[in-house]
């Protein structure tokens, strides 16, 4: 007697196919597009939820080839239609989806979706199966809503179920496969957070060491708070950027295994955080002092500038990058209440240029070696590699010169006991950034150079090493430098 056939594999496409929640990402693209729609979207929602799908769909098309897909789960299928088994796809997104994805994967015999009836969710989804295919299947889901599925279908695959809901379905019914993710949420959460961009807010403690106030405990406790309400902000903008960015994110050979391009953390949990975060940000910054909140909500808005229009422009992108850097050094000048040198300034606004401009020639050499024209969602090519390089490598020797003038301008030669010693720092900043750009030529370069900076060894001794020159030179009279 023949072998009795497989039963069809139905699977479900929200968080199961794909972690991603297509009508979130969806809602997300539209307001991406203008955020006035999301007027519209509460409009809509007045319609009811296959109404509202609908409503949406009329105005955003999700690309089935941009989506994350989970390769395990997409293998086995593979496996499972080579051996001559039949693949349903079932899914409460909206037609146009699931015809975007099976068009990009061209793996199912039928599709079954939200159009213009009931949303297909739970009982609904299981009620279209029955009509389509007839009641024997196995059901591919995460949980949730595909419980009521499962009730009504021969066996279960379970994709990253709940733990409390996968101990009932191993209960209830016969599971052929589990799918599940090893890496842990919490560490999920610690990369969407970029808690290592923190680095970044180092440079708040700037005009705490160039005033030389480190040893007052009020000025650093103050500057200490303005870095937590940093953090928490900044946080907060790099979520809502991944959130905005997630098209270009995905095309990016090593941005599409962030945690919300790649869709292991939800868009809305990521809404929420971010909002949460903003909020803990503002009321740090009350503790410091209402300037400080005007300096902080200020990087806020140009902060999100950049990141929904300004870095779509050459020149514009990596000129709001060096201001960025520079803003976090006057924060923390009005933190502490002292004034900024304009040397301090001027020094700042190229060598920052220089360091964005080494961020912006990493990413097109990843461009030009992965075969690729230009940079997605940026207005450049990997030809201006040619202008960007000598830009960079300029600006790099500018604030050497602005640093030299600083040790021979009149107000140094007063402030500081040693002022010629500072030389030995200018070699060290001329090797500093000299390395940096060496490393970027050899594509040993991380996305963002201040990140590096604190990574590399070789970059902190000499930070340190310039550093330590300056703290000498301010305090330490040496007979033999000053005639």
């Amino acid at each position: 007697m023949a072998d009795q056939a497989p039963l069809p594999l139905v699977v479900d496409l929200d968080g199961t196919l794909t972690p991603a929640d297509t009508l979130v990402e969806s809602i997300v693209a539209l307001v991406r597009k203008s955020p006035l729609n999301l007027f519209r979207l509460i409009a809509w929602l007045f319609g009811g939820r296959a109404a509202f799908k609908r409503a949406v769909a009329a105005h955003v098309t999700l690309d089935g080839a941009t989506l994350p897909y989970n390769q395990p789960l997409l293998a086995w299928l593979r496996g499972q239609k080579a051996q001559g088994r039949g693949i349903v796809l079932a899914t409460a997104a909206h037609s146009s989806i699931a015809e975007q994805v099976q068009r990009h994967l061209g793996l199912f015999d039928l599709v079954i979706s939200t159009s213009d009836g009931d949303n297909l969710k739970g009982a609904a989804k299981l009620a279209a199966i029955r009509t389509t295919i007839g009641e024997h299947f196995v059901y591919v889901g995460n949980g949730g809503p595909d419980m009521q599925v499962w009730a009504g279908s021969e066996a279960a695959i379970a994709v990253d179920v709940p733990a409390g809901q996968l101990r009932r379905l191993r209960a209830s019914a016969t599971i052929e496969r589990e799918f599940l993710s090893k890496e842990p949420r919490l560490g999920l959460w610690l990369r969407a957070l970029r808690v290592h961009q923190w680095t970044k807010n180092a440079l708040l403690f700037v005009p705490l060491l160039t005033a030389f106030s480190f040893l007052q405990l009020g000025k650093t406790l103050d500057v200490l708070l303005a870095f937590v309400a940093f953090c928490l902000v900044a946080s907060a903008s790099y979520i809502l950027n991944d959130i905005v960015d997630l098209d270009h994110d995905r095309s990016h050979p090593r941005k599409s295994g962030r945690p919300f391009a790649s869709g292991r953390l939800p868009l809305l949990q990521g809404v929420a955080v971010s909002i949460a975060g903003l909020v803990a940000g503002i009321l740090v910054a009350m503790a410091v002092s209402w300037a400080f909140v005007v300096m902080l909500l200020s990087y806020l808005l140009l902060t999100s500038a950049y990141s929904w229009t300004l870095k779509q422009y050459v020149l514009i992108d990596v000129l709001t990058l060096a201001l960025l850097y520079s803003w976090r050094i006057l924060a923390g000048a009005v933190a502490i209440d002292v004034r900024l040198s304009s040397w301090l300034l001027a020094f700042s606004v190229f060598v920052f240029l220089s360091l964005a401009l080494i961020k912006r020639c990493t990413e097109l050499l990843v461009t030009q070696r992965s075969g690729r024209m230009g940079l997605r969602g940026r207005d450049y090519q990997s030809t201006d590699l040619a202008v960007l390089w000598p830009l960079g490598v300029g600006s790099a020797l500018c604030s050497v010169v602005i640093f030299g003038l600083f040790i021979s301008s009149a107000e140094t030669q007063d402030r500081y006991a040693s002022p010629q010693l500072l030389w030995l720092a200018a070699f060290g900043l001329i090797y500093w950034l000299g390395r940096m750009w060496v490393k970027t030529s050899r594509e040993e370069m991380h996305d963002d150079p201040i990140v590096f900076s604190f990574k590399d060894k070789g970059s902190r001794i000499v930070v340190a090493g310039i550093v330590a020159v300056m703290i000498v030179a301010r305090f330490a009279h040496i007979g033999i430098l000053n005639g």
